[in-house]
């Protein structure tokens, strides 16, 4: 265990788990770090084949801690940049990265999902940017990626009303690659991906995520610096700051 992430070596498969159960797996800058290490090091780990994502307990990734993105010591630029290496980590990986989405994938926990390379999300999963309720925009390019799968007015209404994208839909619409009814069908999507990529050739697949990313989310750094640019200035209003006091004190009073 490292920073809330549990890091796990099972043959060809490497095992990511997000494990801060007491704030439904919110990251840290730390837990990211972390996260963003471990991807890293694929690049020079020829053993390895597939990256599993996945949260402890009942939550994929509620979204950033807010003791960490709140504050008079908060430092908006380190946070976003911590953010653009997070995603990006996932993205370039050179193996497939498989999410195992179950329960609330929100604000970058909904970002981590949708650019994983397969997702798949359990009964109780559902992706949520949320962000405008505390006085923040989406971000982790997510901007791009839902507006690529789902269209521009229904990821406007799931943004600009902050609305709960359910396991079904989230497959119908094509943000993740399938859902399923319950958690033994959930591993056994997730279990069937991984044999599969642990039975490929490393350079074929390597190469063929690499084709299908550039094909594909060519936009994905512009969204990033736009997302980036955006969400510095509104971490910085009072806005922002009165919201994540009033959650914090209501977390507070709950302990």
């Amino acid at each position: 265990m490292s920073h809330h992430l549990r890091v796990e070596r099972d043959g060809a498969v490497l095992r990511l788990t997000i494990d801060h159960e007491a704030r439904l797996n919110a990251v840290t800058g730390e837990a990211m770090r972390a996260v963003v290490d471990a991807l890293d090091g694929v690049s020079t780990d020829e053993e390895v084949r597939v990256v599993v994502l996945a949260g402890a307990g009942r939550a994929f990734c509620s979204g950033a801690d807010l003791t960490d993105i709140s504050g008079e010591d908060a430092d908006p630029a380190a946070i976003m940049a911590g953010a653009e290496r997070l995603v990006s980590a996932v993205v370039h990986c050179a193996v497939p990265v498989v999410a195992r989405v179950q329960g609330p994938a929100v604000g970058i926990g909904m970002s981590l999902a949708l650019a994983a390379d397969l997702a798949y999300v359990g009964p109780d999963g559902y992706l949520l940017q949320s962000f405008l309720s505390i006085g923040l925009m989406p971000d982790g390019g997510s901007t791009m990626l839902l507006a690529a799968a789902m269209g521009r007015a229904r990821a406007n209404e799931a943004v600009l009303l902050g609305r709960r994208i359910g396991a079904t839909e989230a497959a119908a619409a094509g943000l993740v690659a399938g859902a399923a009814p319950s958690l033994d069908e959930l591993d056994a999507l997730v279990d069937g991906a991984v044999t599969h990529l642990v039975a490929a050739p490393r350079r074929a697949v390597e190469l063929t995520k690499a084709a299908l990313r550039e094909a594909t989310l060519g936009g994905l750094a512009d969204a990033l610096g736009r997302e980036g640019t955006g969400q510095q200035e509104l971490l910085r209003t009072p806005e922002f700051a009165r919201a994540a006091e009033a959650l914090l004190t209501r977390r507070a009073v709950r302990s």
